[in-house]
């Protein structure tokens, strides 16, 4: 490839070289009219070859950097995901399903680096035309139209929530789910229809966009769902972490022990892996849908995602400090969690310039070397002192527990979510919390030597 860049460079010397003598002969001769035309037309045919040799020059330079990239990532065990250009050119949805602008948002006409990548953001709707609080926040954030294409897929055929989603305009794309009929569902299931109908949209809302846009990313937010300023900044920042690392599977905006007080602002910055799915505003690839689809759940899709047939012992990433809030307190899970946790969850307010920042130690091996350091050097102390308030002196502290029914009772009494997915707790990673307790970090954490999740303790 570099041997036909220079190729290329060599004919535009040689063709400006020889135009220069050509124009040098006629300039010298004595002229007419005839002899000025001729000038001038011979000038016009050699800016417009060399604008087309320029033009062809920078497509191979192209190819050639994204031949390179492609090159490292062949060479790296262990991962065959795609390099830094993220999307492909969308194509039409099914006429029948689009609403509003037929026109899809379209990537740059050449595949860019990382920060340069087409990401959608996915908003799955219903028939909430507080959906408007949602839209508002992306649009007023997103750095670009272009980078991050919004695509409201809407079920339930709800007529307000359609008008508040077409009062956009071009500024989003809306697509509606076709099948609005009741599911079969077991006779013990009958008061969960919501959730079968939940798990058809998802699949149908992702199809969309990985097989009809043909995107190779997507970041999934509901319609309840508030975002932070920096919410596109951290999904760019976090997306090559993504796109490299087969150890990975998702990037979460969301931390489920995330309430204000036990969160440390001064640190918005501080992202960790987790085991946990979270959900509630995350970034995907479409090599994860490709595994994912045909084998999709027909309820309760978010946890089927935590079990280990679906997680495959892989990490996501989530922050410190939220960037998504759920104002949604009504939906198919009449409330659950919302007003004892969810409603209390700190929403990031400070920008975090993530993509200036070095998120390294986020990968596997650095992150266990240092977070696992971190962890099981800090003086171990029991519930009761925390209670108590006392050994304030020791600054960061490790509680340990033993089993299921340790965990949980450590858990409630400290403020964190108790309940376990396919045995994994709620931003856990290695079976490790970390959280704010009275001012001061907190880790809940199993024994040095821990083995591995047990799905028997959900």
């Amino acid at each position: 490839m570099p041997r036909k860049i220079n190729l290329v460079l060599w004919g535009v010397v040689l063709f400006v070289a020889w135009n220069a003598l050509l124009l040098l002969f006629l300039w010298t001769r004595p002229g007419s009219d005839e002899h000025g035309a001729l000038t001038n037309e011979v000038i016009r045919l050699a800016e417009d070859a060399e604008t087309e040799l320029e033009r062809q020059k920078s497509l191979l330079q192209q190819i050639h950097d994204y031949s390179a990239v492609w090159s490292r990532q062949r060479k790296k065990p262990g991962t065959t995901r795609a390099p830094a250009a993220v999307a492909a050119l969308p194509q039409a949805a099914n006429e029948d399903s689009v609403q509003g602008p037929t026109k899809i948002p379209q990537r740059p006409a050449s595949w860019g680096p990382s920060e340069n990548a087409v990401i959608p953001v996915l908003v799955i709707a219903c028939d909430r035309s507080t959906v408007r609080r949602c839209l508002d926040k992306l649009i007023q954030h997103r750095p670009s139209k272009e980078r991050f294409p919004i695509i409201v897929s809407q079920d339930c055929g709800h007529e307000e929530t359609a008008r508040v989603i077409a009062g956009y305009g071009d500024a989003v794309t809306h697509i509606k789910q076709p099948d609005l009929a009741d599911l079969q569902v077991p006779s013990d299931h009958r008061k969960f229809q919501g959730y079968y109908k939940i798990a058809r949209h998802y699949r149908w809302a992702l199809s969309q966009v990985f097989r009809n846009f043909k995107y190779r990313a997507a970041i999934v937010v509901e319609d309840d769902l508030e975002v932070a300023p920096d919410f596109f900044e951290y999904f760019s920042a976090t997306f090559p972490l993504l796109r490299d690392d087969s150890s990975l599977w998702c990037v979460s905006a969301w931390n489920d022990n995330g309430k204000e007080q036990m969160v440390d602002n001064k640190h918005p910055e501080a992202l960790y892996r987790t085991d946990f799915f979270p959900g509630l505003g995350w970034l995907l690839l479409a090599d994860l849908w490709e595994e994912l689809e045909p084998k999709w759940p027909k309820a309760f899709w978010d946890d089927w995602m935590r079990h280990p047939d679906q997680r495959k012992e892989r990490a996501c990433i989530r922050p410190e400090v939220s960037r998504t809030m759920t104002f949604g307190r009504k939906g198919v899970s009449h409330g659950q969690f919302f007003d004892q946790y969810l409603k209390f969850i700190k929403l990031n307010d400070r920008y975090v310039p993530f993509t200036e920042q070095d998120l390294s130690y986020l990968k596997k091996e650095n992150f266990e070397r240092t977070f696992l350091a971190e962890v099981y050097d800090a003086p171990e102390v029991r519930v009761e002192e925390l209670l108590g308030n006392q050994r304030k002196e020791l600054g960061a502290v490790r509680v340990q527990y033993s089993n299921r029914d340790t965990f949980k009772a450590f858990a409630k009494a400290l403020g964190v979510m108790d309940d376990l997915k396919s045995g994994v707790p709620r931003a856990g990673y290695r079976g490790i919390v970390s959280f704010l307790f009275r001012g001061r970090r907190v880790f809940l954490a199993p024994r040095r030597d821990w083995a591995g999740y047990d799905p028997t303790w959900s």
